[in-house]
């Protein structure tokens, strides 16, 4: 990819969060976009190299970036169903790296697997959480939990999921798009 075509895929997923980041974040208290900055600030608090603080503020790319939202799609007003997946085939084409689409694949899964773990971590969801888990699938099997501690992004995944949960909070600064754009560029340009 060219200088030209990167800026070109940054500038169209930045205006994806102009044009829906201010969009309800599914039934919580916060918007799309205070959510995914809340999401990549965690993360980079942390202290995460850019490809992971890119994911956390991906993750839930695929609400804004699907283009025919049918009630079919719908998971009764919460967001789009295989929103995760969505968002990691939309990031896949347009250069992401695998690593990337594959944290913002796994974010749906490790909430379907701390459900099963830790029956605790349920009881924290919030009831917008909960209304979604049943459309992505419920809490894993046994062996679907078991598969999935064998995957290599297990705890980075674990990571963004806690992420996801804590980035809900209201009256919280958001991120410089302009800074999260030049982020994307690196990213894009080192593919």
């Amino acid at each position: 990819m060219n200088p030209e075509q990167i800026n070109t895929i940054a500038e169209e997923i930045i205006q994806l969060y102009v044009q829906h980041g201010a969009d309800d974040y599914v039934g919580e208290p916060v918007s799309q976009l205070e959510h995914m900055s809340q999401c990549a600030v965690l993360a980079q608090q942390e202290g995460y190299a850019d490809d992971v603080i890119l994911a956390a503020f991906l993750h839930d790319i695929g609400h804004i970036c699907s283009q025919q939202k049918r009630a079919e799609e719908s998971m009764d007003g919460f967001g789009v169903i295989r929103h995760e997946k969505v968002g990691a085939d939309f990031l896949r084409s347009k250069g992401f790296s695998e690593r990337v689409a594959r944290l913002v694949e796994s974010h749906v899964p490790a909430k379907r697997y701390l459900t099963f773990k830790d029956p605790e971590y349920y009881n924290q969801l919030s009831e917008a959480s909960k209304q979604t888990l049943e459309f992505q699938g419920g809490r894993m099997t046994a062996a679907e939990a078991t598969a999935f501690e064998q995957d290599d992004l297990f705890n980075l995944s674990i990571r963004m999921r806690r992420w996801d949960e804590l980035g809900k909070e209201t009256d919280q600064p958001v991120v410089e798009l302009a800074q999260i754009k030049e982020m994307f560029i690196r990213h894009l340009a080192n593919q």
